[in-house]
């Protein structure tokens, strides 16, 4: 059933919205009183353009503009609070050219045989659409007078409701004698992603953001509020409405300042990541502007012969929570596709795809030819199917599935070199290509490990952010701190001598102050912008008059806390090589790396105190170094830093959603927050966190947005292509799979939280090329599609990746036993895991609740015996630095059984002595 709210417009309806005001009532028209507001341009609130009708449909109350029949307010009902998935509150300031709403259309057009395309937009010159009748319809227009002068074919579109879901139609059609072939068509997805003036709060309360699924015919777009709560949104094609490609709608400008076509005047900024384009068809753009490059999906166009029409479409479908996605999308009937344990497939990991699917699958394949390696169907419980899939080429692949009906999806992976090795060449090119050697050099930055270009294959010496340069800030700690991460798992004798040369000379001493009153104090920069330097010093091709050109005294500043976690890690993780490990450290002894660490953390908060009111990235550093102060029995450092962090973490208790920064929303923090609240047993805060996370966290059938935490400004700040768009595996992955699986542990029934958290685990290891340099990010516009050309900030996210990697051992319901890290095997009742993780040091075996974790040593294999509950360890042989294997055991949940071994005791973990062959460790779980 739906309504139409009465045949007059409601006037001010979108006045109210603007302020955040809600409708609700029956099926009757109302009107609220007139508040003026700002708007743009010469339109005022109550000009013709600002009149409304609403409907209701089963799910939603739908408001839409009267004179473009385009959509100004979407709200759920199921929501009960208001909340609108459409930018309402800002419809009266965006009412003139090129701000877009869902509604609107772009196309590029060209006469069959020709060579020029023709772009037209109903958005780029609002003019007034022409109504029609059409039975049925919630409402109906021509649009043709909307897209302009000389547009050769003719469209109309059809707002209605089918089977109780809302459905947006267009009909194209070519009234002309000539073929028309459309080379680009988007369908405008306008969804309320601007955080612009907003408090954390309200951006949390009242704002979205979506992700897509370019997967041609089982497509979609996933709309989710910030805070996590239900109802979550998806967008679902409609016959011929394939999903080939998401296209940025940007904000460009022509040379006389007018705005260009396909742009929107709203600016794209760290509040606003612009809104896009569901691509239909996209070969018109792939031939010219983004010549070249290689897009997730092959290109098409559409060719209308005279007389002939196409009509394509979206439907508006509610899933009741981000959780029930994929059972919302089967219910729906479209093809659903879950990758096991992810979609980045190093070539010796097992992996599956279940597919689920009203018709069967008729042909599957493969591109690069070889790529992947698929095994025949095997079906699998309640209505899936398997495939076995084998990585074989490393690089990006795509599986294109062609079913009985005709349906086509495509399902995107990353194939690599085994983890280890990827790890080890990225610890070589560091410690080699990037190891800066250079006595002279004006910043005292050598000896140090430097940023890299990769286009121009040398080490970064002028930027003028100078920090890029200048060893400190996310952009510039980024090499050195992936540096001493690597060797927390993996460590390299060479490589931790060299990071010990310098943290001896230029961490402590340039970076960080060695004495006096700035003790402990860390430096936003090494580098400084100072005309006075001798000539020669910068690059005269550099801009050295902008903000990022630091002076002496800027750079040399204390007062930022995100600098503080970098240099506490690596403190804290030369003191963990040092303490587990014989010899494999050898400037300072263990106990002055660990007094170093406690001692940054504490500077962090006396020296740089405003921020720390905000989590940090890699914060959860300071957990793991609390909870060795306590381990070594340093207690008074222990006890003034728990205080401290204290004191942080009753604060959050206090905010609804304490996720900000030194921007306005960011994804940078949560992980602190949630591990500190965790920690001092604030569950609410920790579940508040965990959900937020899965609203910019996604669980999607593509290697680069599964898992791939939410980031679109810091290009700007640590990347050579410099530009606001949505980043693919930033540091936000890893960082934010840290709360993600900490939760899973604790409950391993939600699959999503390992999904998402092993999703954003694994792209971190994507931005590694095949020599081993580690990219801040990829850029996902379709005009680049490729990593960017600097190491940036991706420093972070490996700390996130090595403090995270494991294996988990799963028992799912409907998908049975898999390994996410490693390779499963069964003999007898008993499952083996063999770890093929980076790290081999951490194994988590879910229907225990089991939580292993290893100081020293690496895992070879761990074998559970489902019946009576026995876990044995295997370690890999001894070496020169590590004689021992240190083993904590954990049971991490509620019902979970204590598990105990017979070996000797040290600060808490078991000691196995490790010899020249393997060695096992049995750990039975205690009697209640």
């Amino acid at each position: 059933m739906m309504f139409r709210l009465a045949s007059v417009s409601v006037l001010v309806l979108a006045a109210a919205l603007s302020l955040g005001g809600t409708w609700s009532g029956s099926a009757q028209s109302e009107t609220l009183a007139p508040t003026p507001v700002s708007t743009q341009g010469v339109h005022a609130w109550n000009s013709p353009d600002a009149q409304i009708t609403v409907y209701e449909t089963p799910d939603f109350l739908i408001s839409l503009q009267q004179t473009s029949q385009t959509l100004v307010s979407l709200m759920p009902k199921a929501a009960k609070d208001g909340f609108d998935f459409a930018p309402s509150n800002r419809f009266t300031q965006r009412l003139g050219d090129g701000a877009y709403r869902i509604g609107d259309i772009d196309l590029r057009l060209r006469v069959v045989g020709a060579t020029d395309w023709q772009d037209y937009s109903t958005a780029f010159k609002r003019a007034p659409v022409t109504a029609l009748k059409v039975k049925g319809a919630l409402a109906s227009a021509d649009l043709t007078p909307s897209l302009g002068a000389g547009f050769p074919l003719k469209v109309t579109r059809t707002w209605a409701v089918a089977d109780g879901k809302l459905v947006l139609r267009y009909t194209i059609s070519n009234p002309g004698k000539t073929a028309i072939e459309i080379g680009g068509l988007g369908l405008p997805m306008v969804f309320d992603n601007i955080i612009t003036g907003r408090h954390l709060d309200d951006a949390h309360e009242t704002a979205s953001f979506y992700d897509p699924y370019v997967g041609r015919d089982a497509g979609y777009l996933q709309v989710t509020r910030l805070n996590g709560a239900g109802p979550a949104l998806l967008v679902l094609p409609e016959k011929n409405t394939p999903f080939e490609l998401y296209k940025p709608i940007l904000n460009e400008r022509n040379a006389d300042k007018s705005l260009k076509i396909y742009s929107d005047p709203e600016q794209r900024n760290m509040t606003f990541e612009g809104f896009y384009d569901w691509m239909v068809a996209s070969k018109g753009f792939a031939d010219t502007e983004w010549k070249g490059v290689e897009q997730w999906n092959e290109t098409t166009s559409l060719v209308l012969k005279a007389g002939e029409s196409r009509t394509i479409g979206v439907r508006f479908v509610l899933s009741p929570s981000i959780r029930d996605i994929e059972p919302t999308l089967i219910q729906h009937g479209r093809p659903v596709a879950v990758g096991l344990p992810g979609y980045v497939v190093p070539t010796d990991m097992d992996a599956s795809l279940f597919i689920h699917s009203t018709s069967a699958v008729k042909s599957t394949t493969v591109y690069p030819e070889g790529a992947l390696e698929l095994s025949a169907a095997e079906k699998a419980k309640a209505g899936w199917v398997r495939y076995a899939v084998k990585g074989k080429t490393a690089g990006r692949a795509r599986l294109t599935l062609t079913y009985a009906d005709g349906t086509v999806q495509t399902v995107h992976y990353l194939v690599t070199k085994p983890e280890q090795q990827v790890v080890a060449d990225m610890g070589h090119f560091l410690t080699t290509r990037q190891w800066y050697d250079v006595l002279n050099d004006p910043f005292h930055r050598s000896p140090s490990i430097m940023g890299y270009d990769r286009d121009k294959n040398e080490i970064i010496t002028q930027d003028n952010r100078v920090w890029v340069a200048g060893l400190s800030d996310e952009g510039g700690a980024g090499s050195w701190l992936a540096t001493i991460m690597k060797q927390l798992d993996n460590p390299v004798p060479a490589e931790v001598a060299k990071f010990e040369t310098f943290a001896d000379t230029t961490l402590w001493g340039q970076i960080q102050t060695p004495d006096g009153d700035g003790k402990y104090g860390v430096r936003k920069s090494v580098m400084f912008y100072d005309p006075s330097m001798p000539e020669g010093t910068y690059d005269p091709k550099l801009n050295w008059k902008v903000w990022s050109a630091w002076d002496r005294e800027g750079a040399a500043d204390l007062g930022r806390s995100y600098n503080y976690p970098h240099v506490a890690a690596a403190w804290w993780t030369l003191y963990r090589l040092g303490r587990y490990h014989s010899g494999l450290t050898q400037k300072e002894t263990w106990q002055t790396y660990l007094t170093r660490a406690a001692e940054t953390t504490k500077a962090m908060m006396t020296k740089a105190p405003y921020y720390t009111q905000f989590g940090q990235m890699e914060g959860d550093v300071f957990v793991y170094i609390l909870q060795d102060l306590k381990r070594e029995g340093f207690t008074a450092e222990a006890t003034e830093i728990e205080a401290m962090m204290k004191g942080r973490a009753d604060h959050w208790k206090t905010l609804k959603y304490p996720f900000g920064s030194e921007m306005p929303w960011d994804s940078t923090g949560q992980a602190e927050v949630y591990m500190w609240s965790r920690y001092f047993g604030d569950e609410k805060a920790a579940d508040t966190t965990r959900e937020v996370i899965l609203a910019y966290d996604p669980t999607i059938p593509h290697w680069g947005y599964n898992g791939s935490a939410r980031r679109f400004w810091d290009f700007l700040y640590a990347g050579k292509q410099s530009r606001i768009e949505r980043q693919l595996h930033h540091y936000g992955s890893s960082l934010n799979a840290v709360p993600l699986f900490d939760a899973y542990r604790a409950n391993p029934k939600d699959y999503q939280l390992l999904r998402a958290a092993y999703g954003g685990l694994m792209g971190s290891l994507t931005n590694i090329d095949s020599e081993g340099f580690g990219s801040a990010a990829f850029h996902s516009f379709p005009d680049a599609m490729h990593w960017d050309g600097m190491n940036g900030d991706y420093g972070m996210s490996f700390f996130g990746h090595a403090v995270s990697s494991a294996s988990y051992l799963v028992d799912h319901s409907t998908f049975g036993w898999t390994g996410f890290g490693g390779n499963v095997s069964q003999s007898r009742g008993v499952i083996t895991l063999t770890p093929r993780d980076s790290a081999r040091t951490r194994v988590f075996i879910a229907p225990a609740g089991l939580w292993l974790t290893l100081d020293a040593g690496k895992i070879a294999a761990v074998s559970y015996d489902q019946k009576t509950g026995k876990v044995v360890l295997t370690f890999e042989p001894a070496d020169t630095y590590t004689p021992e294997a240190w083993v904590n055991v954990t049971t991490t949940t509620a019902d979970g059984k204590p598990y105990a071994a017979s070996a000797p005791v040290q600060r808490g973990a078991y000691v196995v002595k490790l010899g020249a062959n393997e060695t096992t460790l049995e750990l039975l779980p205690k009697a209640n």
